[in-house]
């Protein structure tokens, strides 16, 4: 099995975000203090890295809510094996 890549601090700290319950952009960028910038890429290679999965909720619900429908993120598995790596060389 090839040694994972170490993740950025911004990487981390998203990943932290979702496993902590923070599971869509606004929310993320709210608990980690990054910007849009950087976190929506984020999102994409984490989700791409198989760090994360995603999947939008029901249109219909969030304009039934006067917004747009949000993409909700998961952590995987192996998101969460790419994590506890972070914490613990950080620690």
């Amino acid at each position: 099995m090839p040694k994972a890549a170490s993740l950025s601090y911004g990487s981390a700290a998203i990943l932290h975000a979702v496993a902590s319950g923070s599971r869509f952009g606004f929310d993320i960028m709210d608990v980690t203090g990054l910007t849009s910038g950087t976190v929506y890429p984020a999102l994409d290679r984490l989700e791409s890295a198989g760090y994360l999965k995603s999947t939008w909720e029901d249109t219909a619900a969030a304009h039934a809510e006067g917004r747009p429908a949000r993409r909700y993120f998961t952590l995987t598995a192996s998101g969460a094996t790419a994590l506890r790596a972070a914490l613990a060389k950080a620690g």
